[in-house]
């Protein structure tokens, strides 16, 4: 994998629209997403062309949001790229991407969710990416990001140190949603649960891998796609999955992961991480998830010391920390710790 260079203080990253166009549908949202990323990391943001359209007409043109996709790759004056907000649609742009257009010029790009698409663009590309926060998601957070989210982005994408052993959060977490097209909530806090902390479901010893993986539903679609990686070219991995907040049923998750491990060599799947369930769920059912999940490692992988580690702090609950795609984690059982021994950038 290329490891793009770190982002840092007065660098411009391009904001795209790759999926709804929320920086039209909710300006100050936007706005405000845009000023806490100056004001908490230094970074300017800058538009593409078709960033601020209306939802309408970015609907209808997946091959615009391409464009920008990769006009903000090739643009030398743009460091980093973020996503504006998911979706579902950025499938989509596929047929319109240049994945050497990616390679020639690597840089971080950032989001989540949908943008699994354009994660798995960078992965065939050969380029490292990271699953993290949205400018409406995240840096546009209700009375300012929190410090887990914006320390974790810290330390992932603009430091060339290696992030070392992933912290739980103890801030507390959140689904609350507060309604983005009133303004004057912006300054409302939502209100936090109590962090329970991670569970390891099962595991023994030590186990490394390449980070792959993103939101469960969108690497569902994906299966058999051009950016979908090549069985024989898969690396020894630790797969990250999450849910969105649509919470599909157990009965899906079990179906969902079925198929992702039918769709990739399942002896050079070396560990699980699953994030916190996204929705209006109560968090007594995400034992369910969690019990599927077990499930179908035994029975598809064989494999019940198999680490697999659950409702851990990334996907669609709040707050949540970025993850780089193709760098090693290591997992150690014993010790109950998930480190990222290797820089997740390079130096400038």
């Amino acid at each position: 994998m290329i490891i793009p260079a770190m982002l840092q203080a007065g660098d411009r990253v391009a904001a795209v629209s790759l999926s709804w166009g929320g920086a039209c549908a909710v300006p100050e949202r936007y706005e405000i997403g845009k000023r806490q990323i100056q004001e908490e990391f230094g970074l300017s943001v800058v538009e593409m062309p078709n960033t601020k359209a209306p939802a309408e007409w970015i609907a209808k043109h997946p091959e615009a949001r391409a464009a920008d996709l990769m006009q903000a790759f090739e643009d030398p004056s743009v460091r980093g790229i973020v996503s504006v907000i998911g979706g579902s649609d950025s499938i989509r742009i596929l047929p319109y991407l240049n994945l050497e257009v990616i390679r020639r010029n690597p840089k971080p790009f950032i989001g989540y969710s949908d943008s699994t698409v354009t994660h798995l663009a960078c992965y065939a590309a050969g380029v490292c990416s990271y699953y993290g926060p949205s400018v409406l998601s995240g840096f546009a957070e209700n009375g300012g990001m929190h410090r887990y989210l914006a320390e974790s982005f810290r330390r992932v994408v603009m430091s060339a140190e290696p992030p070392g052993i992933l912290k739980e959060n103890r801030e507390g977490w959140t689904v609350e949603f507060i309604p983005w097209e009133d303004p004057e909530k912006q300054s409302v806090r939502r209100t936090l649960r109590p962090s329970d902390g991670w569970q390891w479901l099962q595991g023994r010893g030590r186990a490394e891998g390449q980070l792959f993986g993103g939101c469960l539903e969108v690497l569902d679609w994906l299966r058999g796609s051009p950016v979908w990686p090549d069985r024989e070219r898969f690396p020894d991995t630790v797969l990250f999955l999450e849910t969105s907040e649509e919470a599909p049923s157990p009965e899906a998750v079990q179906r969902m992961v079925r198929a992702l491990f039918a769709a990739m060599p399942v002896d050079r799947v070396q560990g699980v991480l699953f994030g916190r369930p996204g929705g209006p769920l109560d968090p007594v059912r995400f034992t369910e998830y969690y019990r599927v999940l077990q499930q179908v490692v035994g029975e598809e992988l064989g494999k019940t010391d198999l680490p697999i580690v659950c409702g851990m702090d990334f996907g669609h609950t709040d707050p949540f920390m970025t993850i780089p795609y193709g760098v090693r984690a290591h997992i150690d059982c014993a010790a109950r710790e998930i480190a990222i021994k290797d820089a997740a950038v390079s130096k400038r």
